[in-house]
């Protein structure tokens, strides 16, 4: 059985997960070319070699043209929506039911925190596609690398506040921690926010909360980098696949 363990020292985001997976061989030119089966566009990707603290990861970004996203009316999405455009895509049948999945996790925890309906949570456009590209090509890496089992570390939380649509919100964001309850979590001084709503859906949706890796024969290792360097620990998220 082919697993992949995602060693979260240093919490895990949507785009760090791709990153991992990217830095350890999923090709990036697989993930442009099925992400065009969906119906979205006005987004670029990009990775690069980076540094955090000496050590080399793969930094991925999604760059959104915000400036092509006018209506207001499709500046939001549902979860209904986002589930019909992936259940409207030639993506595979696996591919689109983890993806929705992992949608319904995250709108589940939107609503329970802003005690509404998960199909009345609203993704604003410049979130949803950043999410979707997140979500759907993890789910795309996933199935790509034959990954048959996935298992997670502890998280690391940081501490704080991190701006959002509705305000400042204290750090762990109230999304992320709804979605980690009943999930070992680890909270630390850091300034920042390590863990997002979207990783933490995408591995407690898919994956396994363990305290040590389980025994492997080592294939692939891969480090995706956060955003920026963080004095105290190297912001990357590890994985390994065997």
């Amino acid at each position: 059985m082919k697993i992949a363990y995602f060693d979260c020292f240093s919490g895990a985001s949507g785009d760090m997960i791709l990153g991992a997976l990217i830095d350890a061989g999923f090709n990036q030119n697989e993930l442009s070319s099925e992400l065009k089966k969906l119906s979205i566009n006005n987004y670029e990707l990009n990775s690069e070699k980076v540094l955090r603290s000496a050590i080399t990861g793969t930094k991925f970004d999604v760059s959104i043209n915000e400036s092509t996203i006018n209506d207001e009316h499709h500046k939001r999405r549902t979860l209904k929506v986002i589930s019909r455009l992936i259940n409207e895509s030639t993506l595979s049948e696996s591919v689109k039911r983890d993806s929705i999945k992992i949608f319904q996790n995250l709108a589940n925890a939107e609503a329970k925190v802003h005690n509404t309906l998960p199909e009345k949570v609203h993704f604003h456009e410049v979130g949803a596609i950043d999410s979707i590209v997140d979500i759907v090509g993890a789910v795309i890496a996933f199935d790509s690398l034959k990954i048959e089992k996935i298992y997670f570390s502890p998280i690391r939380t940081g501490t704080g506040f991190v701006k959002c649509q509705h305000g400042q919100f204290p750090i762990p964001a109230p999304a992320t921690i709804e979605i980690l309850k009943g999930y070992h979590v680890i909270g630390t001084d850091i300034q920042r926010e390590l863990t997002t709503p979207t990783g933490a859906a995408i591995l407690t949706t898919l994956g396994v909360n363990v305290e040590m890796y389980p025994e492997i024969t080592l294939h692939q290792i891969g480090y995706g980098a956060g955003s920026h360097e963080i004095p105290q620990i190297p912001n990357l998220l590890r994985v390994m696949i065997g």
